[in-house]
């Protein structure tokens, strides 16, 4: 079977899956053009509300394929970066449902998401240097500011594995999910799903904000505009009314 990305679209969730079974879901250069059509795609619906990426298992992701590694030059690269750096760069909510071992790029790629979850056999690997290559991709930021200098220097210098476990314990996945990690990333979503989806999105974009904001108050004027905007849409005024409904019996 030819290795491709799956894509579904249902009640308000994209869910993009890796299937790639021969190489443990290796990122080529097609697969990587695959995955940011995909999320593309999926930016544009606008029924779509929060985005899944998974691989098919075994494997979450077994990293870039070597040999377009070998011979790459910084296009080649960049080419393969494409497909995690469109799940980092997504407008929509985002949750990397981790199944396997996530190595490399494939810790790339789950390190672009929102949130993570994982199954019981889900590892993070960070691979590099035991190649030895230079970790590319954003790699060494994202991870210093999911957990620190000291636990990013353990995984990328020293080549410490983190389970699933572990993973939960260091902030690095938000839980360990013992039956169906698709079934559990749609329940994740379902307040995103639920929420109106201009809001939503203008929220995502306000995160991206203030994480680099110093001062509370710089954080209070960034979000203003957005929430005052919200107040005066008719999604607010509609739940409003509901909602007193619901208090008030009628």
């Amino acid at each position: 079977m030819t290795d491709q990305i799956h894509s579904s679209h249902d009640s308000g969730v994209a869910v993009l899956t890796i299937d790639a079974p021969a190489t443990r879901n290796a990122l080529t250069l097609d697969l990587s053009a695959q995955l940011a059509e995909a999320v593309s795609r999926a930016e544009a619906d606008k029924s779509v509300h929060a985005l899944v990426i998974t691989g098919a298992p075994p494997a979450f992701c077994a990293g870039a394929d070597l040999d377009t590694l070998a011979g790459a030059q910084e296009d080649g690269l960049r080419a393969i970066y494409d497909g995690f750096l469109s799940v980092a760069r997504c407008s929509l909510p985002t949750i990397a449902a981790v199944g396997g071992a996530a190595v490399g790029a494939g810790l790339n790629l789950a390190l672009a998401a929102d949130v993570r979850i994982m199954g019981p056999k889900a590892k993070f690997v960070a691979r590099f240097l035991d190649l030895g290559i230079h970790p590319g991709g954003g790699m060494t930021w994202m991870i210093q500011r999911l957990v620190g200098p000291q636990k990013a220097a353990a995984m990328t210098l020293f080549g410490e594995v983190v389970g699933a476990e572990a993973a939960v314990e260091c902030g690095l996945a938000l839980r360990l999910v013992e039956g169906d990690l698709i079934d559990a990333a749609r329940e994740l979503a379902k307040p995103a799903v639920g929420a109106p989806r201009d809001v939503l999105l203008a929220t995502k974009r306000t995160l991206r904000h203030t994480a680099g904001l110093t001062d509370h108050s710089a954080a209070v004027d960034a979000e203003i505009g957005p929430q005052l905007a919200s107040l005066t849409a008719p999604a607010f005024t509609e739940r409003l009314a509901r909602l007193k409904a619901s208090m008030t019996g009628h």
